[in-house]
């Protein structure tokens, strides 16, 4: 069994930052990617940025430049730092952990408010 975990979300000004955390636990094996999406309400699940165990972070265009992912690999948890923070980042943030035998797993997201 695999835990998927977030934390760090809560209430911020617009133009200030927050840093998420995922953290996975249970019977982990060999991690291929970990990656964040968000949904916001009414809307669909989008992507937001991935960290593949080898390779380049990529990120979504709407967040590029402003969010940086970033990963612990003896703690297997990742971090995503999210600066200049807009109304629009507003959304519940998931975390997904994808493993190389092409299991995937969903935390249950935590909350990011940015007030005007």
């Amino acid at each position: 069994q695999v835990q998927v975990v977030e934390s760090g979300g809560g209430l911020v000004q617009a133009g200030g930052s927050l840093r998420l955390s995922c953290a996975a636990s249970g019977s982990i094996f060999r991690i291929n990617a970990m990656g964040w999406y968000r949904q916001a309400p009414g809307k669909q699940r989008e992507y937001v940025a991935l960290i593949p165990s080898s390779g380049t972070t990529n990120y979504a265009d709407s967040v590029k430049g402003r969010f940086t992912l970033s990963r612990d690999d003896a703690k297997n948890t990742v971090y995503l730092q999210m600066n200049s923070l807009k109304p629009e980042d507003t959304a519940v943030y998931y975390c997904n952990v994808a493993f190389v035998n092409g299991r995937n797993y969903w935390g249950k997201g935590t909350l990011v408010t940015v007030s005007s």
